[in-house]
């Protein structure tokens, strides 16, 4: 008997990368914030047929209910997203979920995988209602080149830690992970989705295409949680491995940000290129830089652009809406089903 209490779970062993502890023993908690953020996830659980299309299918169907430029920023930002949240899922069952060694943050991840999996069908549920081209939106990665050109920036750091030959432990492969991990929640998710978000919210406000719109705001909420989720199991990796925080990666982490922001905005123009709903994509320019600070001093690094203002104070109301109304009112429902939630 003395000898299998021995074996009991120390909670000093749990590490979030590299941990020397059971990965099957959820308890006792270490990373209790990564346990909250899976109970907030679970209370804001939806699905996307619960959200009515009928105003947008009446309004796409009508010749005049959209301009050209509108259904430009409609069909593009589809042919983005339907293959993107898949991308993200694949990084993470396929990829971050074996490295992680903290339960706690494995559960979140099963969690984050079933949510890109929501995300990705209601994509495809917005294509099917409005009758869009499916092939032509499921390819647009392949075809487009402000939607390829950001795939492929983000493809490489998925297969790096998809290689089933992969392994932790070394400061060299450790350092890759955090990169990939650094990648995901900073610029795909923290980044990458911004433009499209604001376009569509942005139709939203003009009451245009509020299904679409309202189902945004859900995987808006959601991509918020996974960004800030991701920050913290960042900034414990390099509480628990400060060695792997070297002036080297910080300078690589810089170009990195650098390029998302450039590949992001020629995404803009290439979406919106005449003003429309208000903006224009030098707004984004500013946007973009403002969000690239933001995530820089979120994980510990030095602003990259100087004195950038938000130009769309109203996302962060966006981010920040609960569910006690339903800003588009295409239905009625409370949404959120138990805890609070505190967004950035």
């Amino acid at each position: 008997m003395h000898n299998n209490l021995k074996n009991r779970i120390n909670i000093e062993d749990k590490k979030i990368i590299n941990g020397k502890t059971d990965v099957n023993q959820l308890v006792p908690f270490k990373y209790k914030w990564a346990w909250e953020k899976y109970l907030a996830s679970c209370a804001n659980h939806w699905m996307p047929q619960e959200v009515s299309m009928s105003r947008d299918i009446n309004l796409w169907k009508n010749p005049i209910g959209l301009s050209e430029d509108e259904r430009r920023i409609v069909k593009r930002n589809l042919g983005f997203f339907v293959t993107a949240d898949s991308l993200a899922a694949n990084n993470i069952v396929l990829g971050t979920y074996r490295h992680i060694t903290a339960p706690e943050c494995r559960q979140f991840l099963l969690r984050q995988a079933f949510e890109e999996a929501i995300h990705t069908h209601a994509y495809q549920y917005i294509v099917e209602s409005l009758d869009l081209d499916e092939l032509e939106i499921f390819n647009a990665y392949n075809e487009i080149e402000s939607i390829k050109l950001k795939d492929e920036f983000l493809i490489p750091f998925i297969n790096v830690i998809a290689d089933p030959n992969f392994k932790t432990g070394s400061t060299k492969n450790d350092q890759i992970l955090l990169k990939s991990l650094i990648v995901f929640a900073c610029l795909m998710e923290g980044m990458f989705f911004y433009v499209g978000f604001t376009q569509i919210l942005s139709l939203g406000r003009q009451n245009k295409m509020t299904g679409a719109a309202e189902q945004y705001m859900y995987i808006l909420r959601d991509e918020s949680m996974h960004c800030n989720f991701g920050v913290d199991m960042i900034n414990t990796i390099k509480l628990e491995n400060p060695h792997l925080w070297t002036k080297e990666l910080k300078e690589e982490l810089i170009y990195l940000f650098e390029k998302a922001v450039e590949l992001e905005y020629a995404y803009a123009e290439d979406t919106m290129p005449r003003g429309i709903l208000g903006l224009n994509s030098s707004m984004f320019k500013a946007y973009l830089r403002f969000i690239c600070n933001r995530r820089c001093q979120q994980i510990g690094l030095e602003p990259i652009f100087a004195n950038q203002e938000n130009p769309f104070p109203w996302m962060a109301e966006m981010v920040d809406l609960k569910k006690e109304r339903n800003f588009f009112e295409t239905r009625v429902i409370d949404y959120q089903t138990g805890g609070t939630l505190n967004w950035e």
